[in-house]
């Protein structure tokens, strides 16, 4: 049994210090949110009165937190209070410079990082089924692959430092850009009267297949637990998938590489976001396209 000072008790972080629970371990929480203190001292988790309290002591440190100015800011302080035989480990989605900044500071302590952002929603997080792409050195991802397993059910180490991040942004660039495109085709597809059933065991079992038709298909019916049959309650709110848009465009333009589907989906997703609807699912994008044809 480890002790595990966990930072960020959102939708995410919250499910995931449950697990670690499960899995046999002490945790040692905190959020700057007193109700989200309060939500996981009754699921097990033993609660910090600051960041710092949390780390102190504490054989694992992961942080769940919304941007990289927030894990800068939390690594700097709990770093210095940290035994150099223990392990930090980021969990946020942020922007690669930020992770490997942090990196830099750990190793400035002597501390081993990984930075293992997480793809499968709130869904993945309650049932431990997530998937963590990871950066850092060998060691330190071996040492950290047990903890993240009793989070999810893949874990995979992508390269050096911020590589997880990288593989993140990527990653759901790919499933921004392709939700539109299956939303369009349905919404079409509507328009044409083919009924959504049809149209998924056409696309579904053909050139058309992808992870946003066979497990998130964004009309009620062919995929019963999508957010689609749940009134697109998230998921995966859309505000996130707008942060990770634009997080992949910062990336691009850094990196010198047009993605203009990529811009555009961000784009999309922005406009969906300024009519009100940030908190509903990312699937939900069909209901705003439905509403440009009309």
């Amino acid at each position: 049994m480890a002790t595990i000072g966990f930072i960020g008790l959102g939708n995410m972080g919250a499910p995931m210090a449950a697990n670690l629970v499960k899995a046999g371990h002490k945790v040692v929480a905190f959020d700057l949110v007193e109700a989200l203190r309060d939500q996981v001292s009754g699921e097990g988790s033993e609660v910090a009165e600051s960041a710092v309290a949390a780390a102190d002591g504490a054989d694992v440190v992961i942080t769940m937190l919304p941007a990289g100015k927030h894990v800068r800011a939390v690594w700097a302080d709990i770093l210095p209070v940290m035994s150099t035989q223990a392990l930090v480990i980021d969990c946020s989605t942020i922007d690669v410079e930020s992770a490997k900044a942090v990196h830099a500071l750990a190793a400035k302590h002597g501390l081993a990082s990984v930075d293992a952002p997480v793809s499968g929603g709130t869904g993945g997080a309650k049932a431990a089924t997530l998937t963590f792409m990871c950066g850092g050195e060998e060691r330190a991802f071996a040492d950290a692959k047990p903890f993240l397993a009793a989070m999810g059910k893949k874990v995979v180490l992508c390269g050096g430092a911020g590589a997880g991040q990288a593989a993140k942004i990527c990653n759901n660039m790919i499933v921004g850009i392709s939700m539109i495109a299956v939303s369009e085709a349905f919404a079409l597809g509507e328009k044409l009267g083919l009924s959504h059933q049809a149209l998924f065991d056409v696309a579904s079992t053909s050139s058309g297949q992808c992870w946003s038709i066979t497990s998130y298909c964004p009309v009620p019916g062919p995929v019963p637990t999508s957010p689609a049959n749940n009134a697109y309650k998230p998921g995966f709110a859309s505000s996130l998938m707008l942060k990770d848009l634009a997080l992949a465009q910062e990336a691009a333009d850094a990196a010198v590489v047009k993605a203009p589907l990529g811009k555009h989906a961000e784009e999309i997703y922005r406009a969906f976001e300024e009519a009100g609807h940030g908190q509903t699912d990312f699937s939900g994008i069909i209901n705003f396209i439905r509403r440009l044809s009309t």
